[in-house]
């Protein structure tokens, strides 16, 4: 083991080439970045996650039902053993030919079928509930550590210290419950976001660039508040804030991040950085992990570009929403919006028993017109 982490700690990858980790070393006369002091991230990752539990149930929850934020999720569909057959272990999309089988071997029609596995699809989704309360977790959360960031924006201190683990802990949080929160069209993107920002965190801090690493994190957080708040808003139907905070948060996102993050942080740590301190491979690393973000920051700033003129032109008459958009267009910004489980038209109705039911019975022993029974 001693040997694994001298080699991963190795002074020619992580220090330039006329420093050492001796160099670090806390003194009388000045306090530098220990990475030892990162391992503390883990339990505490944990513990927030914990905090978020609590939050949601005796927090947020009486805070949504306070606003009558409703607590029921979409329509269940009708339990039948084929279809839920083919959705669990075939597709959860079926394409026109396995439409048709399906029709023929139900003796359902196919716009019945497709019905059937938007309702199926559409019950995996969670309540505005759910919503609700994991949007008021993060805007507490941002919220808290954007103020945090801002007051202690100095040189290296103990609240630096603190922040840096908390910011840490807190994305290794989101890391892990993103297999758990709401499934978004843009997960993989997220993944990769969450990844390369936990190792921004982790490379600015044992790189002692923690003013440039407070500044990104600032950066991100102020824009993340106001977008969970518009979430808020907008689960809880007051459209004029939800569209001014959208408003305020694109305004500020796009500005941030195309402005201010390209033109102040890449310039200082791609070009001034090596005039200062010349590269070395992880300032390579490094700055890679930042032009990825920006990458990331211009995708992100197209779809939310798109999303509002969307939005706009599908609200030329009457109020606009530019969270809850047609369901090719909502993904990154917010995924609220069920999909279209309305009833088809030209709906067969059948009486008749297949599968070995009896006549009493629709398909696999169930009422064709009975109302859709809870998931068990």
């Amino acid at each position: 083991m001693a040997g694994i982490l001298a080699w991963f700690w190795n002074e020619r990858f992580w220090l330039p080439h006329n420093v050492t980790w001796a160099d670090l070393k806390n003194t009388d006369e000045a306090t530098f970045p220990q990475a030892e002091d990162l391992y503390l991230a883990c339990p505490l990752a944990f513990c927030i996650f914990m905090i978020r539990l609590v939050f949601e149930r005796f927090i947020a929850r009486p805070c949504a039902m306070g606003l009558k934020i409703q607590t029921n999720g979409p329509q269940k569909a009708q339990p039948n053993a084929i279809l839920e057959k083919v959705f669990t272990a075939i597709t959860k999309h079926p394409d026109e030919k396995r439409l048709e089988g399906l029709s023929k071997q139900l003796d359902w029609d196919v716009r019945t079928i497709q019905r059937w596995f938007r309702q199926r699809r559409n019950q995996e989704k969670p309540s505005t509930l759910a919503r609700f309360c994991e949007s008021m977790w993060r805007f507490t959360f941002y919220l808290y550590i954007f103020t945090y960031g801002v007051n202690i924006y100095s040189p290296l201190t103990v609240d630096i210290h603190y922040y840096y683990i908390l910011e840490l802990s807190f994305y290794l949080s989101l890391l892990f419950s993103q297999f758990t929160d709401i499934r978004r069209k843009d997960f993989l993107i997220m993944f990769l976001h969450h990844v390369a920002t936990i190792s921004l965190i982790v490379f600015s801090y044992v790189n002692n660039m923690a003013r440039v690493g407070t500044l990104v994190m600032c950066l991100h957080d102020a824009a993340d508040v106001l977008i969970e708040a518009a979430k808020m808003a907008n689960y809880a139907k007051c459209q004029i804030l939800c569209n001014l905070l959208f408003a305020m948060f694109a305004i500020l996102f796009i500005s941030s991040r195309l402005g201010v993050y390209p033109i102040w942080i890449l310039n200082t740590t791609l070009f001034e950085s090596w005039e200062i301190i010349g590269p070395y491979p992880s300032w390579w690393v490094f700055n890679l992990l930042l032009i990825m973000l920006q990458l990331l920051h211009s995708f992100w700033s197209y779809l939310i570009v798109k999303t509002a003129c969307r939005a706009i032109s599908k609200g030329k008459v009457g109020k606009w929403n530019p969270l809850h958009v047609s369901k090719d267009d909502r993904s990154d910004i917010e995924s609220s919006s069920d999909e279209d489980d309305s009833p088809p038209p030209n709906q067969k109705h059948h009486t008749s028993a297949t599968n070995g039911t009896n006549k009493n019975h629709g398909t696999n022993g169930y009422l064709m017109g009975a109302p859709y029974p809870d998931e068990h």
